[in-house]
């Protein structure tokens, strides 16, 4: 063979070499990870206090020792206890990319309603102190350590925003000043002014959020900051904040410049906003302006710790707010559009009432929603919560439907802290919402009935968590029986698909994908592990389960 033979046949072996290590590539290319979506995310909320004790030095402070009601007294839980739980991957395995916190401020010291009612602050929303955390809960290093920690898992942290209302007047709390505070008369929800421009319930002091008057501190809190040696520090800060925003000293900006501190401080993703409707809108929007400012600010100043581009994200608690076409919630005198005001997304009370629409009925009408009225903006649905007395199924006898239902609605998903295990909603002896707001027994995540639970919950959960399409794609049905859908997302920079069977047989079940996946393409069912292939535009797969959840391999 003459030289140019040689380099011929070489050229020709260098090239066939290229195609084959091209497609061999192109053949174990990894899946590009998921994008991170508030409007598709899993958002797991917990009671700080009952969740996990972390460390039990700090489980009484303020001589908080009295005999409370049942379940209405700190038990313990703190910071430590989650992040504990972050780190051993609890979270992970259940497909959670956020967490919500009820608040962590300051709670008063005193004990309420003595008696039959008697109750300390152990659910965070009766502040004190809202530059300080509360010592049962933990410090301000274990709130940084836990913001650290789950962000490198890809968690984000969404805190709970108070500015309605301060903590109850008790025998060791004193009142805030009468310019800060109005204590009657008690809201009657009748209107817009009834609803607003009252105290919530009695002894629970209303921030005069209406006010653009400039006020003085409370005496209390600068007694309070001066004996824990941070007062000019405080005020420092305090002048900073008036001189650069030009707002006036009223007592609403004081409390935004408080909760934006978390922002800029730790990086915290979000605030859920408590008692918004009764809370005039425009401080919402005050309020997001500031939030905005504080997350640019700490992106800016710590760039190597910065997960994304994805925005501040803030949702709002509209007591009763069902999501609708019209999008506003109505308070019988007047309709307020809470989207205009700064908000993301809405807390949504429909889909804990759902026990008799039927699925197709349920995920159609959000997908729908969700392309309309609520294009580019999000709900947030849940089945159980803390102060909702009719959660979707609170004998816990359906916990597999309820996770169908929450995780397969389009939204944003709320998981309330053991909605995973069945947690108990029926604590005997408990009093008004106490029942919804047991200890976490971490015991009882080990039984068998409640390792299948869980096992639910989490494959789900992480099929969601994997495929922004389950929650913020368009739904489709494609049969009746066995009722299979596929859900298609698609934006600037990702694409996704998939498509669901539920209630379907045991056993060998033939599934179809018309005009979702190709003939030929490879299926893997994560539910089951098993693999399958597009042939006739359906797929055969033989599982000992009733569900289906197909990917493309």
């Amino acid at each position: 063979m003459n030289s140019l033979n040689f380099i011929i046949l070489g050229l020709a072996l260098f090239l066939l070499g290229c195609n084959t290590t091209s497609k061999n590539t192109e053949e174990k290319k990894p899946k590009k990870t998921a994008p991170f979506y508030w409007e598709s995310a899993n958002l797991y909320f917990l009671l700080v206090d009952r969740f996990n004790n972390g460390d039990t030095s700090n489980d009484i402070n303020y001589e908080r020792n009295k005999e409370t009601a049942i379940l209405r007294g700190f038990d313990g839980g703190d910071i430590k206890g989650i992040t504990q739980k972050i780190n051993e991957g609890y979270f992970t395995n259940l497909g959670i990319n956020a967490i919500w916190m009820t608040p962590i401020v300051e709670q008063v010291h005193g004990l309420v309603d003595e008696g039959t009612g008697a109750t300390y602050g152990y659910h965070g929303y009766w502040t004190k102190d809202w530059t300080a955390l509360d010592p049962n809960f933990g410090t301000k290093e274990d709130l940084k350590i836990l913001v650290e920690t789950a962000h490198k898992k890809g968690i984000r942290i969404v805190l709970d925003a108070v500015i309605n209302h301060t903590g109850p007047v008790t025998k060791k709390d004193a009142a805030w000043p009468k310019d800060w505070i109005m204590q009657n008369p008690v809201c009657e929800h009748t209107n817009y002014e009834t609803s607003t421009s009252c105290t919530l319930v009695k002894n629970l002091p209303d921030i005069i959020t209406s006010s653009n008057e400039n006020v003085d501190l409370p005496p209390f809190l600068i007694e309070k900051w001066k004996k824990e040696g941070r007062y000019e520090k405080e005020i420092q800060e305090l002048d900073a904040f008036f001189a650069r925003t030009g707002h006036p000293r009223a007592p609403r900006f004081y409390i935004m410049k408080w909760l934006t501190d978390y922002i800029t401080d730790f990086g915290i993703d979000g605030y859920r906003c408590d008692t918004v409707k009764h809370t005039e809108a425009y401080v919402w929007k005050e309020f997001k302006e500031e939030c905005n400012y504080a997350f640019a600010e700490w992106k800016k100043n710590n760039a190597e710790k910065v997960l994304d581009n994805t925005p501040f994200y803030m949702v709002g608690e509209v007591y009763n707010y069902f999501a609708s076409p019209e999008r506003s919630f109505d308070y019988g005198d007047k309709k307020v559009d809470f989207y205009n005001y700064g908000f993301n997304s809405l807390i949504n009370f429909d889909i804990r009432g759902s026990q008799k629409v039927s699925y197709e009925g349920l995920f159609s009408k959000y997908s729908n929603l969700l392309q309309t009225s609520y294009k580019d903006l999000g709900i947030l649905n849940y089945v159980t919560s803390h102060d909702d007395g009719y959660p979707f199924d609170k004998t816990r006898e359906k916990p597999f439907e309820a996770a169908n239902r929450l995780l397969l609605t389009n939204g944003t998903a709320q998981v309330y802290y053991g909605d995973e295990v069945a947690r108990n909603l029926l604590i005997e002896g408990t009093i008004g919402d106490a029942t919804l707001r047991s200890n976490m027994d971490w015991k009882t995540t080990h039984t068998p009935k409640t390792k299948e639970i869980l096992s639910h919950w989490q494959k789900l959960g992480i099929f969601r968590k994997n495929h922004p399409a389950v929650g913020a794609g368009i739904h489709q049905k494609i049969s009746d029986n066995p009722y299979v859908f596929s859900r298609v997302f698609n934006d600037d920079s990702y694409e996704d698909k998939v498509v669901i069977a539920l209630d379907v047989p045991v056993g060998k079940k033939i599934i179809s994908v018309k005009n979702i996946f190709k003939n030929g393409t490879q299926l893997i069912d994560v539910y089951s592990g098993k693999g399958t292939l597009v042939e006739n535009q359906k797929i055969t797969i033989d599982t000992k389960f009733d569900i289906v959840l197909l990917e493309q391999k």
